[in-house]
């Protein structure tokens, strides 16, 4: 994936997470509306930070010269759980 694909992709999903937030307040309500809303944001946040890492792996290898085709997506386990 380059990193024009990546922005792209962050974009998209960052304009449907804003999207599902303003969703969610309009719904605040409604308990049983929300939670489906809620789900789908928790993906698209994981989605996000998996993009993120992705993004921020291409930038060390090239600025350390290194070639930034060589960064991979790593499972969301490994980018949600790296400070744990």
């Amino acid at each position: 994936m380059n990193d024009a694909t990546i922005q792209s992709e962050i974009e998209a999903l960052e304009a449907r997470l804003k999207d599902l937030r303003h969703q969610e307040s309009e719904l605040a309500d409604q308990p049983e509306a929300v939670e489906p809303l809620r789900a789908e944001i928790e993906r698209i946040r994981v989605e996000l930070d998996r993009l993120w890492d992705l993004h921020r792996q291409r930038v060390a290898l090239r600025d350390s010269g290194g070639n930034p085709d060589d960064a991979s997506e790593r499972p969301a386990d490994t980018v949600e759980r790296y400070l744990s």
